[in-house]
This record gives structure tokens, C-alpha cells and sequence, in this order.
């Protein structure tokens, strides 16, 4: 999605053969990166992107592989902010317009037009609507054929939900029993996009209660994590199981909202959540933080970001640092007519 998730990829390894560069606002330094690192290819998603790829191939005298998103107007029955592939969506291109943007892909000179992409969204818990999007994907490579362009490419996205609370989100292998019959005799080869179904139940945010809160109307418990530590519930209001570290089965259940010390009201974790009584001191693990939590953290009151820990049976690892707050103003220059 960035020329840095690029740059983070080939360090950690990652062949640039396997590396597909996506995303709606792709500038010229990043295309130029892409190209220059030899990566998949690039999926396309708008006209305009189309022609600045082509350009910035044709100064390095190279040929770019690209697959164009379509945007099939399949309702993946998620959370708006996460829909992806609906036709007010600012992904994709429109499944009626497509045809007309392969052509004018297949007119271009230094583009190689590989493949075809969709991804209708994320946390998806049932498999109809990927069925329902690959259908519609699919007549339109067979429109291509006829056209004259061969499709070698179908990139099927990803978006497979996880369980935060009682959701019952089908397995990988469940989805591809569903769309393995739709791709058999295609001779193509197949790119998927998973993601929160490999990582997002292997993470847990760890925070210690700093103390309790009898309010007019509710209780609180105050912990020393906050929004911009894990943004997903203010921002979506998304669910996360809150268990204790230490349970007890003679812990009394009481109903409270667990907030952080950031200077604002959205800054909670979770909202009237009945759950064994915590005092200040006590260890909480905030399940399901290992998609979209330490990626979108933030600096903001300027609270330093926390440690990441990687644990492998009895081995604990830190794999990045805690933040110190020397951390917070690296960088930053105070001009001299302010000094």
C-alpha cells in the first residue's frame, strides 16, 4: 500500500516475485521504487494511475506488469469504514467501466496488463459475497478473452473475518472448498490477500489498571493503554474480549467502561462491558490486537508507543523497543527565529 510496506517487505525477506503494490494513490517515487525493485506487479485503480505508471516506466525504459481492480458492487455485509468494493467505495474501478480500462491498458506501450484484482472488504464472516464478487470478476476475464487480452493473474483479495466475540467466520479452508471450482480450469495463477485471519488472534495488548471510577451513571476503569494504542473501538467501534491476566473464579462481574488517560471522550476500549471486577495494579489482556492495532498507533498527547513482544513456547522476545521520550522530538528542529 506504500512505498514504506514495500521497503518493510524486502527487509524482511520477502521475494519482490511475491510483492503485489496496491492502493488508490500510488505517487511516482513509489511507482518508480516498485519498478525499480522488480516487484509482481502493481494493481491499478483509476485511468489516471494507469498513465502515470506507464510514464514512469517508459523514462526507466521498462514495462510494468499490472492487474486492474474492479470494483464489483458486492455488499460484503461489514462494517462501512472496511467495505471495499461497493460502487461508492474510492477502491477499485467500476465494473461497468472495466472493459473500457483494459483497452485502454492494452493500448498503452509500457504496460504488460497481467491481471485482473477485486476486494470487496474485511472481517468478512460469511462466504457468499466472495463467491457472489469472483462470479462477476469472472465474466468479465471472459469478456477480456474475447477482446483479445488473456488474463494470467486473478488476485481474489482477502478479507476472511476472525472471532472477537461469538462471530462464527468460515476457515481458509472453507473458502477455498467454495471458489476452488470457479478457478480449477482457468489456467491462472491465483494471488490471495490474507491477512487479519493470519495475525489477528496471535496478538494481545497488555495493560495494567491505574485506577477505578464511580461516576453519576457508570464505572470506570482507567488503564495506562489508550485510543492510540489500539484505535480499532473508537474508530469502529469495534468489539475486544478484556480478560484479566490473572483470572479467579471468585472475581465479582460488574458492568464498567474501560477507558485510557488520552484528552478524549472517544478514547475507551471497551463501553458498558460486563466483566470480573479489576483493581489498580491488576494485568489486562485486550484479546484480538494482532491486525490493525500496533500498525495504526500513534503518537498522539505524545505518548511514547509501546514495546512489541514476540513469544515462542517458553523464548520471549522484544521486537521493538519501547518508545522513550527523547523518541518524540527526534527529528524535530526548532527554526532560529523562534529561538
Amino acid at each position: 500500500m506504500s512505498g514504506g510496506e514495500l521497503y518493510r517487505a524486502l527487509k524482511a525477506g520477502v521475494p519482490p516475485s511475491k510483492i503485489v503494490f496496491a492502493g488508490v494513490g500510488k505517487n511516482r517515487e513509489e511507482i518508480r521504487y516498485a519498478l525499480k525493485s522488480g516487484i509482481l506487479m502493481f494493481n491499478v485503480e483509476s485511468s489516471d494511475e494507469l498513465r502515470a505508471i506507464d510514464d514512469v516506466a517508459a523514462e526507466m525504459r521498462t514495462k510494468a506488469r499490472v492487474a486492474l481492480r474492479v470494483n464489483p458492487d458486492v455488499d460484503p455485509k461489514t462494517h462501512p469504514y472496511i467495505s471495499t468494493g461497493m460502487k461508492r467505495s474510492k477502491f477499485g474501478i467500476s465494473a461497468d467501466r472495466a472493459l473500457e480500462e483494459f483497452k485502454l491498458a492494452s493500448s498503452l506501450k509500457h504496460i504488460d496488463v497481467a491481471g485482473v484484482h477485486k476486494h470487496i472488504g474485511s472481517q468478512l464472516t460469511d462466504i457468499a459475497p466472495f463467491v457472489d464478487a469472483l462470479k462477476k470478476v469472472l465474466e468479465l476475464v471472459e469478456q477480456l478473452k474475447e477482446q483479445g487480452i488473456g488474463i494470467r493473474y486473478i488476485n481474489v483479495g482477502g478479507g476472511l473475518g476472525i472471532t472477537y466475540s461469538d462471530e462464527t467466520p468460515p476457515e481458509p479452508k472453507d473458502l477455498a472448498a467454495a471458489i476452488s471450482p470457479l478457478l480449477r480450469d482457468l489456467k491462472c495463477t491465483v494471488i490471495m490477500e490474507p491477512g487479519r485471519v493470519i495475525v489477528g488472534n496471535a496478538g494481545i495488548l497488555l495493560t495494567r489498571v491505574l485506577y477505578t471510577k464511580e461516576g453519576d451513571a457508570k464505572r470506570f476503569v482507567i488503564v495506562d493503554a489508550a485510543m492510540n494504542d489500539l484505535i480499532r473501538p473508537s474508530l469502529y467501534g469495534a468489539y475486544h474480549e478484556i480478560r484479566p491476566v490473572h483470572e479467579t473464579s471468585r472475581a465479582k462481574i460488574v458492568t464498567v467502561d474501560v477507558v485510557g488517560p488520552v484528552c478524549e471522550s472517544g478514547d475507551f476500549l471497551a463501553k458498558d462491558r460486563a466483566m470480573p471486577d479489576a483493581r489498580p495494579g491488576d494485568l489486562l489482556a485486550v484479546m484480538s490486537a494482532g491486525a490493525y492495532g500496533f500498525t495504526m498507533a500513534s503518537n498522539y498527547n505524545s505518548r511514547p508507543r509501546v514495546p512489541e513482544v514476540m513469544v515462542r513456547g517458553g523464548e520471549i522476545h522484544v521486537v521493538r523497543a519501547r518508545e522513550e521520550y527523547a523518541d518524540l522530538v527526534r527529528g524535530e528542529v526548532i527554526p532560529e527565529f523562534l529561538r
